[in-house]
């Protein structure tokens, strides 16, 4: 995907960098930036923790595209550090016991400050009504409330005005509607799909295999033979007219999770493209899945085959903090190396007669894999080899 310019004000300095489409703001402020204040919670623009304020106004960073706030000015809560209003927010939220694990506060002192300098005659019902969009799973919401209180009653006392703004919005965003970009995917002909939601995560990958396109397709046709080559992922009925029933195991460190669903296959001979929907559930921690492959194979002139896949998903559960899109990315990328490595191995052994590797069935170690990837950036980040 193409990455797109976008320039924006962050806490007060310019910043232009490039972004790839699908980049959330909160992603960029995170992983771009380091501003790592913003938090990131349900990633569903519903628990306020990735709160921040654009133009003046608090929005959910977690669903507005980055480029889509090109020109505009951002504050994170590291952009309040000399801020008076939020100074006394702070002091006010100590003392009023505010806060436990601390995760939702960045977002919630943000809205708190937005309720002090908008509302400055609000009372306890409507400080509720207004914190109702930020979301704490600690507090029990009385210490919040009661310091946001707190600040109110210390501003009427000092004779500070605030900006009055009567309409209330628990979900607000910026002032002018931010579009999303549509996802764009490939399309099998015969198959009805309305594609990726744009809530979902796309990666594109692409690899080379040293085989002709036809043997390559002869493989991906026989849908056991192909998830034999994915670490983790099993069929555990045999596919009947496109339906398949399976399941993957992924090991996340000391936690473990297997989703087990179903997914439907559509192949277009013709064009060498294969598409591949499903959804399935991890019945221990009850994180739900949704996904779509798209794929098709691009011959080469050395006789050798390119691959080309563009995976969307979502999760939902207890698991969807997981799906980070920078991590990701980089997982996708090992996940791709490992299945081409054992996609060739397949396809050699069945050209020099020799007996096909067994099955790939130990779980997926993504822990491993995301300690790899970190160490990785650490050593790009510090410049050592």
């Amino acid at each position: 995907m193409t990455a797109a310019t976008v320039t924006l004000t962050v806490n007060g300095k310019a910043v232009t960098a490039a972004v790839e489409p699908r980049t959330h703001l909160a992603d960029f402020l995170r992983e771009q930036l380091l501003l790592t204040g913003t938090r990131l919670g349900c990633e569903h623009g519903v628990c306020g923790a990735c709160t921040v304020e654009i133009d003046g106004q608090i929005a959910r960073a977690c669903i507005i595209f980055a480029i889509a706030c090109d020109g505009a000015e951002v504050r994170t809560i590291e952009g309040f550090d000399d801020d008076p209003v939020m100074a006394r927010l702070r002091q006010a939220f100590t003392q009023e016991h505010a806060l436990q694990c601390g995760y939702c506060t960045p977002g919630m002192l943000i809205a708190a400050r937005d309720i002090a300098t908008r509302l400055p005659e609000a009372d306890e019902a409507r400080v509720r009504v207004e914190l109702a969009g930020n979301l704490c799973r600690c507090t029990g919401y009385a210490g919040i409330v009661a310091a946001v209180r707190r600040v109110l009653e210390e501003r009427r006392a000092a004779g500070e005005a605030g900006v009055s703004a009567p309409s209330p919005a628990v979900v607000r965003g910026p002032a002018a509607p931010i579009p999303r970009p549509a996802v764009v995917a490939p399309t099998v002909p015969g198959m009805t799909s309305a594609g990726p939601d744009a809530g979902m995560t796309t990666l594109a990958q692409s690899f080379v295999v040293r085989h002709p396109r036809a043997r390559v397709w002869a493989m991906f046709e026989d849908v056991e033979r192909v998830a034999a080559c994915m670490p983790g992922a099993a069929l555990t009925e045999p596919p009947r007219d496109g339906h398949l029933v399976g399941r993957i195991a992924i090991k996340l460190g000391p936690m473990g999770a297997t989703f087990a669903g179903a997914a439907t296959l559509a192949l277009d001979q013709a064009a060498y493209r294969g598409i591949i929907e499903g959804s399935g559930r991890d019945q221990r921690s009850a994180t739900r899945a949704k996904g779509r492959i798209a794929y098709r194979l691009i011959e080469q002139g050395d006789g050798a085959t390119r691959v080309e896949i563009e995976v969307a998903f979502a999760l939902a559960g207890p698991l969807a903090q997981f799906s980070r899109a920078g991590i990701v990315t980089d997982l996708a990328g090992r996940l791709t190396a490992a299945f081409a490595e054992n996609l060739q191995a397949q396809l050699d052994a069945e050209a020099s007669g020799q007996a096909a590797p067994a099955p790939l069935e130990a779980k997926l170690d993504a822990g491993g894999l995301l300690f790899s990837v970190l160490w990785a950036r650490l050593k790009a980040l510090f410049g050592r080899s």
